[in-house]
């Protein structure tokens, strides 16, 4: 592969990778956050609405979602996406599903005695919720969050069939001009391991630093 094909399109690839991962995994914890939350609350229409949320996503592919806003949303509603924010709203979307189950196990695992203890001293559910239930929460989903990161990572690489230059279709195109498939495609694999290794990196630092904030030390073996 000539250093042509790399400055052209493979590095500008590697970002749109880094863009959509970062994107999407903002709208994916916003909407785990929000729905997650909105599963334990006291209205049982509430839980009801966002296990309908989370049932509808978790169930549909992100591909064939991608495809629906992308194909035939314009058609139904007359609103045209370009294919890369298509591709971030149907990630987000799908894998917020996800991350609204963690947010929901980690919340009702905090202790009962906790939110006792701030009804007690008349907290507001919002004031429990920042106060008490979050902060002992986000530890504790920081790892299996960490996990949908990384898939969330590689489920970019769908994006290249809508067309978005991201690394796998940089990838793609380097395999046409050249036909060395062996060396574009590993190449691509060490891609998506470094910025998969990276972001493990990075949630396990937060990991220890929301875990020390609340008191508690993370042995290297994962017990406190």
């Amino acid at each position: 592969m000539t250093a042509g094909l790399w400055t052209q399109w493979v590095l500008p690839g590697i970002w749109i990778t880094i863009q959509l991962t970062l994107y999407s995994a903002a709208l994916a914890a916003a909407v785990a956050f929000t729905v997650g939350t909105a599963r334990t609350h006291r209205s049982r229409f509430v839980r009801f609405l966002a296990g309908l949320y989370t049932e509808i996503f978790r169930g549909t592919s992100a591909l064939v979602l991608m495809f629906w806003l992308f194909f035939v949303m314009p058609g139904l509603f007359g609103w045209a996406l370009v294919p890369m924010w298509a591709a971030v709203l149907a990630l987000g979307l799908s894998y917020g599903a996800y991350g609204a189950e963690v947010v929901r196990g980690a919340l009702n695992s905090v202790a009962p005695a906790q939110r006792e203890a701030g009804i007690a001293l008349n907290f507001s559910p919002w004031q429990r919720m920042r106060l008490i239930l979050l902060p002992q929460a986000i530890p504790e989903m920081i790892p299996p969050f960490s996990n949908l990161l990384i898939e969330l990572l590689k489920g970019t690489a769908l994006v290249s069939l809508l067309g978005v230059a991201d690394v796998s279709f940089a990838a793609y195109l380097v395999r046409l001009a050249t036909q060395e498939s062996a060396q574009i495609y590993s190449v691509t694999l060490v891609i998506y391991f470094v910025l998969a290794f990276v972001l493990a990196r990075g949630m396990k630092t937060l990991e220890r630093r929301t875990k020390a904030g609340i008191g508690i030390t993370a042995t290297p073996g994962g017990t406190r």
